[in-house]
């Protein structure tokens, strides 16, 4: 298949990068950026492990084709961290909350709360649970990462939405 020279928008910055039409956005952020924040896991959009933000809306990386992506504002875990280079808000409550062990999911979960923070700044348990809903967790039974979503929406520039410049 022949490839296509397409512009992303990737955490704020603009990146010319060759797609076949059938490359997903995982595919591409992965191999051709070397973005490996986001997971590729199931493939058919069922674990959340890939998801990213595209125009603020949490989506599933592995189903999206990185051609309908071209034009779009794309952030991924990497570009959630401040631009000093410290942890996001978000990230932070992650850590303080014990929300993490292998580290897997991770980047989905934070990528769908931040979403969601964008949204709604100070969610109900019910609404956090929502967004999540298309994330999954095989070690921690989500109680502490609901808190974490639930304490990181206290805090000061969580529901910013500022990638850092690369």
């Amino acid at each position: 298949m022949a490839e296509k020279k397409i512009k992303l928008n990737v955490n704020g910055k603009q990146i010319r990068v060759p797609v076949k039409p059938t490359d997903t956005l995982v595919d591409v952020l992965r191999d051709t950026l070397g973005l490996t924040g986001t997971k590729k896991s199931c493939g058919v959009g069922d674990c959340g492990a890939c998801t990213v933000l595209m125009d603020g809306k949490a989506i599933h990386s592995c189903l999206t084709l990185a051609m309908d992506a071209q034009g779009r504002e794309i952030t991924t875990i990497e570009g959630v961290e401040r631009e000093d280079g410290t942890l996001d808000p978000l990230q932070e409550s992650f850590v303080e909350n014990g929300a993490i062990q292998c580290g897997f999911c991770t980047p989905g979960m934070i990528m769908s709360a931040k979403a969601l923070l964008d949204e709604v700044p100070n969610p109900t348990e019910e609404e956090v649970r929502q967004a999540l809903s298309g994330n999954l967790c095989r070690c921690t039974g989500y109680a502490k990462i609901i808190q974490a979503v639930l304490e990181g929406s206290g805090k000061k520039g969580v529901s910013e939405r500022t990638p850092k410049k690369q």
